[in-house]
């Protein structure tokens, strides 16, 4: 015989870990993960332009500001809905 009494338990955990955050923003998992993925891109080049305007200061004067700009943009966007 199965115990079956955890089944809700284990169901539960699944939710809160990758869905109940998701369906906080009205997205699916795969949804959120996209958005994420695409945030985390735009935030390393952003890092990269930043560190490139670290060594030579007249390269990339303003790629990091003008994307942290958008990406705020689209986050503010995001939770006005």
């Amino acid at each position: 015989m199965s115990d079956t009494s955890q089944t809700p338990a284990k169901s539960n955990a699944f939710a809160a870990v990758f869905l109940d955050h998701p369906a906080s923003v009205d997205e699916t998992y795969l949804q959120h993960m996209r958005f994420a993925f695409t945030f985390a891109f735009w935030l390393g080049l952003a890092a990269a332009a930043a560190l490139v305007h670290a060594i030579i200061p007249t390269l990339c004067e303003t790629t990091a500001s003008r994307i942290l700009k958008r990406l705020h943009a689209r986050i503010a966007n995001r939770h006005a809905h």
